[in-house]
């Protein structure tokens, strides 16, 4: 049984095909892309659980295609590059990534990000089967749906298990660290810019006004919490 399907996106042949082998004897299935445009043919044919996706091709670049990716597909993205200046980390969280891997990277730790990558959340305490409705926002945790002003929402897997984190401790302000660990893993204690990103991601996908948020609030020094007004309720 194949452990997820991984679309592997470089221009340089002898890293495609490393990727390849060492993928594929972890069973995954894998396939592979030359260049941004070839990776959005293949994404648009197939459906893949994770891409991993050069940043620095010529032609469209990792940035572009990532968020060309993002507009259709809800499959976890991981970054990879020669560069690590924290600029080049915003950025690709920014497009959509998901993740961030320097080369040269070791077997184990890309792994290890594939997997925090595609780690999911158990069932969580206050996850119901109605909706909560919000003023003209619905959040369903069971079937994993947002609808804001009549319209499903699109979020990322990584987006919704961070939302769903957060609803299922409403007003109660959640550390930084407590919520990497939660929806990353407990690698990614420290990794405080990707919650920043992420929040910001998730505000102008749900909030009315995202510069200033009702539901996803910022605690000062802390964390974030989820406000969840007296008044709202399932239906």
């Amino acid at each position: 049984m194949s452990a997820g399907r991984i679309l592997v996106v470089d221009d340089a042949p002898q890293i495609r095909r490393v990727l390849r082998a060492t993928l594929t004897a972890e069973d995954y299935e894998v396939q592979d892309a030359r260049s941004g445009e070839e990776a959005l043919d293949a994404i648009r044919e197939n459906r893949f659980d994770l891409i991993l996706l050069d940043m620095n091709m010529p032609g469209m670049g990792g940035l572009e295609t990532c968020r060309s990716t993002r507009a259709g597909s809800e499959a976890a993205i991981i970054m990879l590059t020669v560069r690590d200046s924290e600029h080049d980390k915003v950025a690709a969280l920014d497009a959509g990534a998901d993740d961030y891997i320097t080369k040269p990277f070791s077997t184990r730790e890309l792994l290890a990000r594939i997997r925090a990558a595609l780690r999911r959340l158990p069932n969580l305490a206050g996850e119901g089967g109605e909706p909560v409705q919000l003023d003209g926002l619905e959040i369903n945790l069971a079937s994993r749906r947002v609808i804001t002003a009549g319209k499903q929402v699109r979020l990322t897997p990584k987006e919704f298990d961070l939302l769903h984190y957060l609803m299922a401790n409403p007003n109660v302000p959640i550390p930084h660290r407590r919520l990497l660990n939660a929806v990353w893993g407990p690698d990614y204690g420290d990794e405080v810019e990707y919650l920043r990103v992420f929040i910001n991601r998730l505000r102008k996908k749900i909030e009315p006004d995202p510069a200033h948020p009702r539901y996803l609030v910022t605690e000062a020094w802390v964390g974030y919490r989820f406000d969840m007004p007296q008044q709202a309720s399932a239906e």
